[in-house]
């Protein structure tokens, strides 16, 4: 739902940088944060926390403490936390921008 979301919204280049790690049987982010990454035309970088709606401000928090977050804030990238909820058969996000 946020790749569609990212790509319609006007982001050409977009990947999944979390990964799962099979031995210890945990999903990784990029820096700790980031499950998605997608720069526009333009050059612009916009990271992304994907959760659902009731663990956005745990996923605003997570990023708030992360120890990279002030050097990719000094890099100019776009960070927006990506709420998911599904309200009447229909996916519904909520987009916080914590850059």
């Amino acid at each position: 739902m946020t790749l569609r979301k990212i790509k319609t919204d006007g982001w050409t280049t977009v990947a999944i940088v979390e990964y799962f790690v099979p031995f210890a049987k945990v999903r990784r982010d990029l820096f700790g944060f980031i499950d998605i990454l997608a720069i526009n035309d333009d050059g612009e970088v916009l990271a992304v926390q994907t959760t659902s709606y009731t663990n956005i401000s745990a996923r605003v928090k997570k990023i708030a403490d992360n120890d990279h977050i002030g050097r990719v804030r000094k890099a100019n990238w776009r960070i927006e936390v990506h709420g998911w909820r599904k309200i009447k058969n229909r996916w519904e996000v909520k987009v916080v921008d914590v850059s």
